[in-house]
């Protein structure tokens, strides 16, 4: 079947077929091969896009620690064999990710990871600005019926509980109201433990980024399969 499907590739196009043939040899090596599955070889396999910030982009980590990477490999060890584009960018707020949506899906995925929001709680930006820019996001992507998983943020201590009540709230309300899966809170397990942090306390290092993706494979796995449970959340574990 593994070369059946290449041979099927290799007649649409060299890069077809090199994208197929390294998706396959990233399954292989991981020993998802024979089982369970979100791929079956008829085409391409499909594509995620992690729009987010520095904590996507995987600020401070050499390229093959980042976030997106190690959970494709994370993934593809369980069987689930999909391509994750890495479209964060340090810095980005809610409306920088808005403002280059457009760009971001001009490779037409099939899911979008949605991680924005730590940096307009961290500069104390207005919370209806960062509600109203994701509200707008996540309006884009049902248009185009992208399927997406919200990850959630929380806003720092210090700004008051005002905030944190305006902050904290945005995402369970947009998920609720388009109907995606929330993942809670993006650095859970993570944020605050020196020893999965980076010296300035915020970006997790190389073992902070391996929490966040053992905590939220399994939700990503269930979005990719349709068993993601459309409009509810669930406690990262």
């Amino acid at each position: 079947m593994i070369f059946n499907a290449c041979r099927r590739w290799a007649g649409r196009g060299l890069k077809a077929f090199l994208l197929a043939l390294l998706a396959l040899l990233a399954l292989l090596a991981a020993g998802g091969v024979g089982g369970g599955t979100a791929w079956a070889g008829r085409g391409p396999p499909p594509l995620i896009v992690a729009l987010g910030d520095s904590l996507t982009a995987g600020y401070g980590l050499p390229a093959a620690a980042a976030f997106p990477v190690r959970l494709q490999s994370a993934l593809a060890a369980g069987g689930v064999l999909v391509r994750i584009e890495n479209a964060g960018v340090s810095g980005d707020t809610t409306a920088g990710g808005l403002a280059r949506l457009d760009w971001v899906l001009s490779d037409h995925p099939a899911f979008v990871l949605l991680e924005l929001g730590a940096n307009d709680a961290l500069r104390g930006l207005d919370p209806a600005e960062a509600r109203a820019n994701l509200d707008a996001i996540l309006a884009a992507l049902a248009r185009r019926h992208i399927k997406v998983l919200l990850c959630g943020m929380l806003a720092p201590p210090n700004l008051g509980a005002a905030y944190d009540r305006a902050f904290d709230a945005i995402y369970p309300a947009l998920a609720a109201k388009y109907q995606v899966p929330l993942y809670p809170f993006f650095l859970a397990g993570v944020a605050a433990d020196p020893a999965l942090l980076q010296p300035d306390g915020m970006h997790p290092n190389a073992a902070g980024v391996e929490v966040i993706v053992r905590r939220i494979a399994p939700f990503v796995r269930r979005l990719v399969k349709g068993e993601d449970g459309e409009g509810g959340s669930a406690r990262a574990r």
